[in-house]
């Protein structure tokens, strides 16, 4: 894990509520997040605590050379606030060593009531390319991730 990475990881792994001097400590090489989906524990059979839930959100940090490495992370929202329960590169995209133009979600109303996760990476393999590709990152509802190349 690179510095860079890890101090994005301690950053939202936090947890406090906001402040602004909290923006500070955000890298300027993450150059894209977008939260979206959503994902929710099975409950547990004999505990009276209700199963953990929250959404998912892909981040693009931007590496020396100018292509990025992409993570996952799932974040658990809490009463405390959210919380990173795990975060992974996903590695079918750094392999490209994209050059990251943009991440969106499927849909920008909110959170939606079914499990998983839609989101199109917007990249270029070349610098210098006019247009750039779409690929596609999918949770599944049983928690897979899929990686493709969008087929529009």
């Amino acid at each position: 894990m690179t510095l860079i990475s890890a101090a994005l990881v301690a950053v939202l792994l936090a947890g406090a509520p906001a402040r602004a001097e909290d923006i500070d400590a955000l890298p300027s090489s993450v150059t894209f997040v977008t939260s979206t989906g959503y994902w929710e524990d099975a409950a547990e059979v004999g505990t009276a605590q209700p199963p953990r839930k929250g959404y998912y959100k892909l981040v693009a940090i931007r590496q020396a050379d100018r292509t990025a490495k992409i993570f996952l992370q799932q974040i658990a929202s809490t009463d405390d606030g959210p919380i990173v329960v795990s975060s992974v590169e996903v590695e079918e995209l750094t392999q490209l060593k994209p050059f990251v133009t943009d991440i969106r979600p499927e849909s920008s109303s909110g959170v939606t009531n079914q499990p998983g996760m839609f989101a199109t990476v917007y990249l270029k393999t070349e610098s210098q390319a006019k247009e750039a590709e779409s690929w596609t990152v999918m949770i599944d509802d049983l928690g897979e991730m899929i990686v493709e190349k969008a087929t529009n």
